[in-house]
């Protein structure tokens, strides 16, 4: 039965490729099939007509190579079956894109690499080593097709990133497209005819939209002043606040995002007086020149700025009344420098309804003003120093007692915070250059102190006090024999003398304070009887005394680049400075002491610098106070420790510096004893008393400063530390009562928005939105973390010397 099949198979095969070879000697060839084989004999380059119904893949691949002349493979995983049908012949190379079409229809394609076109799947068509074409912006294409090949897109004026997702969705789902940020260009894996098509959308959105740079020179108007005005105009939206001398704005920009589109801008060059103007298109550009030509007017005649040449400018963060005396400075020194710094001033005076002429001459390009009046009462003529106007003459006083002397032609307004220049046009554009550069945005420092101290003290004391009575009862001399010792390094000023006295005269209120004076630690006394009395024969002192402490501070404060700041934190303690006591006829005595008041306790006073190269420098004055223990009340008033450090130290910014610190350790010993009796070996400690002091102190001071250059990180800085001291609120409850449930709670803290994102202008073009940026952690967390479990101590072992020290 298979011997049988496979002759059927054989003779269908055989008739097929004979029709074939007769269709092609009489015409057009003809190929078809039911099976899937390929015919026998076939001449490339002559039109062809398909028809294959059902036909195997692989089977309509060989066809096609045979037809075309070119090497197909089949990729293995290929599989299935292929309608192709035509309804008259068709030259081989359309044919072939047919079957690209078919197999495309199937989920399939064809990758041609080195001659060689591979029959893949799709979706691993991208994998495949096809063909790669470049081209500069879409100024050119691959060749059409069905097969998949790659494409480089170098674009020369538009973003590469923004025609991302206006092609993605032009792109097959199993095709890619990816950008090269760093030559700005596209590359894009999909099927050649498609790529023509995207090609000439690059083509129509790669171009430059705005024009050249133009430079409008003005003749009347500032530059600084005109740009903003005119950017508003043009655009819609003003400068970024706090930046002076720069205008930008987007019409129709969003808020908070990026706006990559083109836009006018506008910036002045103070030096030669112009404006420098891109613009989005000629049109934009047209525009910005007629706006340009109507406000550069030269004043009004008869106006105050044609009459006076008085101008006004605002300060937005220097302080008025510094940056005027600055001016001054600058404005005078450069006049004194230009012709010897001569400055002349001449003014006749007159009287009695004759007139006067004042003037103040400056030589170079100095300002001259000169004045005159007649017919009403006298005058003197004007006078200035360097940089200042005279007085008008005819009797015409411009001084005013009221405001701080600036020469008259430099003037602050405090209340405003504005200057009053009165200048001719081209000094007052000289002038209004260094002042947009000197009123900008200050930084600020935020110093972070940390001052560590761990101190240790030991106290050992050990002595033996002992006396013996000689004599018999009614002799009239007796003898007394023993030591007697007042040596005391915790505060014990008792010895055995002073208590066998007590206890000789039986006083009980003598006895309890003698007894009260006793050191601390052990005390052991043996008090024998004689003649009825009892007597304090021998008394034992055993003391051994520890005590640590360990103190940490972190003040910190913030203040602007260059100003002083100071934060104390403690106690205003009184003292006597002087007394004395005034008697009066009666004989009463009316004393009276004086007092003066200082702080106590911590105190930093610093003065940051900012340097160009991110140091920052520092002066600065630390000081650590107390009142010591036992003197708050003492008749001189009390006794203050004091620890103080005066320093001048750079810095990197955010970097951690030691100050200074004290590394003390002292030992002190103390010895009574009887001479020769005492340094017995054995019984020698009956006749001495000796004590032994060790006291060791860890102190450092550590210090780091933090630049705030921008709202975002004072911001940011600011809600960090809210939110922790409100967790450390948090954390500090007091336990739930049943009982006091009237005060059952502490005080926390509100959550704290974060504070508006200011109005500024759109991000310029090519560059990413600003990040806020991450304020810098304390020195010392706020909130302590989650203690570890505790862990069994661990047995110490035995010193190697029982009479070290350890201050441990």
């Amino acid at each position: 039965m298979t011997s049988l099949n496979s002759q059927r198979l054989r003779f269908a095969l055989h008739a097929i490729a004979a029709g074939a070879m007769l269709a092609a000697a009489g015409g057009p060839l003809n190929a078809q099939t039911a099976t899937g084989a390929a015919p026998s004999s076939v001449r490339p380059g002559e039109p062809v007509t398909l028809n294959f119904a059902g036909a195997d893949i692989e089977a309509v691949a060989r066809t096609m190579a045979t037809i075309t002349g070119r090497n197909v493979v089949v990729d293995p995983r290929v599989k299935g079956q292929l309608t192709l049908v035509t309804e008259r012949a068709v030259p081989p190379a359309a044919a072939f894109q047919q079957f690209l079409a078919a197999l495309r229809l199937q989920g399939f394609t064809v990758v041609e690499s080195a001659g060689l076109y591979k029959v893949v799947p799709e979706a691993d068509a991208k994998l495949q080593s096809g063909s790669v074409t470049v081209t500069q912006g879409g100024s050119g294409s691959a060749p059409g097709g069905g097969q998949i090949v790659t494409q480089i897109f170098k674009l020369n004026f538009e973003n590469a990133a923004n025609l991302v997702p206006v092609l993605r969705p032009l792109i097959s789902p199993n095709n890619t497209i990816n950008v090269n940020p760093g030559n700005n260009s596209l590359v894009v894996t999909d099927y050649a005819d498609n790529l023509q098509r995207i090609a000439r959308i690059v083509a129509a959105m790669d171009v430059s939209n705005a024009s050249d740079v133009e430079v409008i020179p003005l003749r009347n108007a500032v530059a600084s002043e005109l740009a903003p005005l005119v950017s508003r105009l043009v655009e819609g939206t003003g400068s970024t606040p706090g930046m002076a001398g720069t205008a930008t704005g987007t019409a129709g920009a969003i808020p908070g995002q990026s706006d990559t589109a083109y836009r006018t801008t506008l910036l002045p060059e103070p030096r030669s007086n112009s404006l420098i103007v891109r613009a989005a298109n000629p049109a934009r550009l047209a525009l910005v020149r007629t706006l340009v030509d109507k406000l550069d007017q030269a004043p009004v005649v008869g106006s105050a700025a044609a009459s006076g040449n008085i101008h006004v400018v605002y300060l937005k963060n220097a302080d008025a009344t510094k940056l005027a005396t600055t001016l001054r400075a600058a404005l005078a020194a450069s006049m004194g420098s230009s012709a010897g710094g001569a400055v002349s001033s001449s003014g006749p005076s007159s009287s009695g309804g004759g007139s006067g002429t004042g003037s103040t001459g400056l030589s170079g390009s100095g300002l001259m003003q000169t004045g005159s009046s007649g017919g009403m009462g006298g005058g003197t003529g004007g006078s200035s120093s360097a940089g200042g106007l005279g007085s008008n003459a005819g009797g015409l006083n411009n001084a005013n007692s009221n405001q701080p002397s600036t020469g008259g032609q430099i003037q602050a307004d405090p209340s405003t915070n504005s200057l009053i220049i009165s200048a001719p046009e081209p000094q007052f554009r000289q002038l209004r250059a260094v002042i947009d550069q000197l009123d900008g945005r200050r930084a600020q420092v935020l110093v972070e102190s940390l001052i560590v101290e761990v101190s240790a003290n030991k106290v050992a004391e050990f002595g033996i006090q002992w006396q013996g009575v000689m004599g018999n009862y009614g002799n009239g001399t007796i003898g007394v024999i023993g030591t007697n010792s007042s040596a005391s390094t915790t505060g014990g000023n008792a010895n055995i003398l002073s208590l066998a006295l007590a206890a000789a005269t039986g006083s009980a209120t003598s006895i309890a304070s003698s007894a009260s004076g006793l050191g601390k630690g052990l005390n052991v006394a043996i008090a024998p009887r004689i003649n009825g009395n009892y007597y304090l024969g021998a008394l034992a002192n055993f003391l051994e005394n520890t005590g640590d402490a360990n103190v940490l501070s972190t003040p910190n404060l913030m203040t602007l680049d260059n100003e002083e700041a100071q934060i104390i934190i403690g106690n205003n303690v009184p003292f006597v400075t002087g007394s004395y006591a005034n008697t009066t006829g009666s004989s009463t005595v009316n004393p009276f002491t004086t007092v003066e008041r200082k702080d106590v306790g911590l105190m930093l006073r610093v003065r940051p610098q900012i340097n160009e190269n991110g140091t920052v420098k520092l002066s600065l004055y630390q000081e650590v106070s107390q009142v010591n223990d036992g003197t708050a009340n003492a008749v001189n008033g009390p006794t203050t420790s004091k620890r103080s450090i005066e320093s001048t130290v750079l810095v990197n910014d955010g970097n951690v510096i030691v100050l200074g610190g004290l590394l003390e350790d002292r030992y002190s010993m103390g010895q009574d004893k009887v001479p020769l009796m005492g340094d017995l070996p054995v019984v020698g400690g009956l006749f001495r008393n000796e004590n032994r002091r060790r006291q060791k102190t860890n102190l450092m001071v550590f210090l780091r400063p933090v630049v705030i250059r921008d709202t975002a990180t004072s911001d940011a800085l600011m809600m960090d530390r809210y939110e922790a001291i409100r967790a450390l609120q948090q954390n500090t409850q007091p336990t739930p009562s049943t009982v006091m449930r009237a005060v059952s709670g502490a005080p926390v803290l509100p959550p704290l928005a974060p504070s508006p994102a200011p109005a500024s202008a759109a991000t310029p073009q090519g560059e990413a939105p600003a990040v806020r940026s991450a304020p810098p952690a304390p020195l010392i967390p706020l909130v302590p973390p989650a203690p570890a479990p505790a862990q069994p101590p661990a047995r110490a072992p035995a010193p190697a010397d029982a009479g070290a020290y350890n201050p441990q």
